[in-house]
């Protein structure tokens, strides 16, 4: 087995000078703070490729409340500030009868966003990595992306996967056809989910002392 085939390449994250590995991390009911806060970051133009339209920061809001842990799967990338740069949203629903691509009971779609700190470092690529090896290990061989034809870095992560893509109307559309899980891609999801873990709790732990370094006495001020 092929180290590469487990862990995640590295890319630069932080800056020209700085190096790191890209740690994708599933996100929880307790995250859910940190991705309204990602969203609320989104410049305009980036919210209208994101959700397909502008929303205001009301409906942003319905939108993160509305998110089910317990039924799709979200996932994150956290900054060493422990900001989220990059979310993407695994959301799972019944085939349509209409839906050729497959004979599953189930499909999913996948949307991402990545902050403009964090762009062009391969963070959105990752997290559509992430998602589809999920989607292999839980019996789902159709991942669908819709966006709009002017979101350049979604085509772009399209056309890398492999994706069908069709245009029409200004808008995009394309899928995935996943390969059946085996004991690599289990393997795989399972390390990268742990060591994005500890990846987690150390830069929220790192996060917290220097919370509380500056309320330290005499330094509340500084």
């Amino acid at each position: 087995m092929n180290p590469t085939d487990i862990f995640p390449a590295n890319s630069n994250l932080l800056g020209s000078h700085s190096k790191s590995t890209i740690y994708v991390k599933e996100l929880s009911e307790k995250d859910r703070h940190r991705i309204l806060r990602h969203f609320l970051a989104l410049e305009e133009s980036d919210r209208l490729l994101r959700f397909g339209t502008y929303l205001p920061d009301a409906m942003v809001e319905k939108y993160v409340e509305g998110l089910d842990f317990s039924r799709d799967k979200v996932f994150g990338v956290m900054s060493h500030h422990f900001r989220l740069v990059g979310v993407g949203h695994l959301a799972f629903a019944p085939r349509s009868e209409k839906d050729e691509a497959t004979d599953k009971d189930t499909v999913a779609e996948f949307g991402v966003s990545v902050s403009k700190t964090a762009r062009g470092k391969g963070v959105g690529a990752k997290l559509f990595e992430r998602g589809a090896i999920h989607c292999r290990n839980a019996d789902v061989d159709t991942l669908y992306m819709h966006c709009l034809s002017s979101n350049q870095t979604m085509i772009h992560i399209a056309k890398k996967a492999g994706m069908e893509i069709h245009r029409e109307y200004g808008e995009a559309d394309a899928y995935l056809k996943l390969l059946p899980a085996d004991a690599v891609s289990v393997l795989r999801e399972a390390v990268q989910e742990q060591v994005a873990a500890i990846d987690y709790t150390i830069k929220a732990n790192a996060r917290a002392a220097v919370k509380w370094i500056r309320h330290l006495p005499g330094l509340k001020e500084k």
